[in-house]
């Protein structure tokens, strides 16, 4: 684990691209490391790498298999210095502009064919003396059953994560995703009264994963929603799987699961068109999608795609002539007619501890 940090620090030393994960209950760490500093996009999805996509167009950014160096090291438990009683900042800047747009999604629900929409705010907080090791070293020991990431290119940023959410992991013909919605803070038990507002965001995304994926799948099976812990939060989750259609691809999945509803809205080109029109900044990378592509199994299996939704995240932010570390916090809310937005602004100040107890 030494040596492959070690290497984590090189590559970032040399300004190259690298990107470093550990899969949800693993214990293998994971980096792929690039030669040079090109930027590479995926067009169809067919490509073999590392795939880092965006909430709203379609320049996939890739990290080729061709083009890097592959390392894995085994986790071990490493005894973190951490300030004691350390203090999280606050910040209700944001509130009251967070508040009225989650109004102004109110009163579109009630008066558009809108049923729901995830309006999303952004915090920056700066960071005295970021280390990418001894936050990422935290970030694995705090969301074991996430899928927990850095990416870095020197020509786009570095963002750092632990996702809960599976967006697909596909398999030959056959493929697994998720519908998670709701949101509660975690109080130690997974035994959780879940009421009508958050049942019915869950049914709206469950719904519309299974209605469109239905014309490009073969057969296809769902669970019976139950309660998922990520961190100190908790949600609604419902499994799907099922088998393409021998003449669909990758890219069509997708495209009908991209952006999942869970992280933009119903119908989803309504929802998407609110977004883009009224969040006043761009979510970038936020509530897009990462993962491993057209990866080769064990033993020269078929080609296998493990792709995660890109939440609980954060744009790390250096300026190196003053010294300084900004770090861009996303938190995003799902707003049905029955939603509160004093409710709402309580729920995005907890989501945002979980990246801020990673960096204080």
């Amino acid at each position: 684990m030494i040596d492959f940090f070690i290497k984590v620090k090189q590559q970032e030393a040399q300004n190259l691209p690298f990107v470093i994960y550990k899969k949800p209950n693993k214990d293998k760490l994971v980096g792929y490391f690039q030669k040079n500093d090109h930027l590479f996009f995926a067009e169809s999805l067919e490509e073999t790498g590392f795939v880092f996509a965006p909430f709203e167009n379609n320049q996939m950014l890739l990290l080729p298999k061709e083009q890097t160096v592959k390392v894995e090291s085994k986790m071990s438990v490493v005894k973190l210095k951490t300030a004691e009683n350390a203090e999280i900042p606050k910040n209700n800047t944001g509130k009251a502009a967070f508040k009225a747009l989650v109004q102004k999604a109110l009163d579109s629900i009630a008066a558009s064919e809108m049923r729901k929409v995830v309006v999303s705010r952004k915090e920056v907080v700066s960071v005295p003396d970021f280390e990418l090791v001894s936050v990422f070293t935290k970030l694995l020991q705090s969301y074991p059953t996430a899928f927990c990431y850095c990416w870095y290119h020197p020509k786009i940023g570095m963002w750092i994560g632990a996702t809960p959410e599976h967006l697909l992991f596909a398999k030959k013909k056959r493929f697994y995703t998720m519908a998670l919605a709701g949101t509660q803070k975690f109080e130690n038990t997974t035994e959780v009264v879940w009421n009508s507002k958050e049942k019915d965001e869950q049914q709206f995304v469950t719904d519309f994963i299974i209605e469109n994926l239905s014309e490009i799948t073969t057969e296809i099976a769902v669970s019976s929603p139950y309660t998922l812990q990520a961190g100190n939060l908790v949600h609604i989750k419902t499994d799907i799987e099922g088998i393409v259609n021998a003449n669909s691809n990758l890219k069509q999945v997708v495209s009908v699961l991209h952006p999942t509803p869970a992280v933009c809205g119903l119908p989803k080109a309504i929802a998407q068109k609110f977004l883009l029109e009224n969040e006043s900044y761009s979510r970038e990378y936020y509530t897009g999608f990462l993962g491993e592509l057209n990866k080769r199994g064990i033993k020269n299996e078929k080609v296998q795609s493990d792709l995660y939704v890109n939440l609980r995240c954060m744009k790390i932010e250096k300026d190196i002539q003053l010294g300084t570390t900004k770090a861009h916090l996303y938190m995003g809310c799902g707003i049905t007619k029955d939603s509160d937005p004093q409710k709402e602004w309580k729920e995005s100040v907890n989501k945002s501890m979980t990246m801020k107890k990673i960096l204080f």
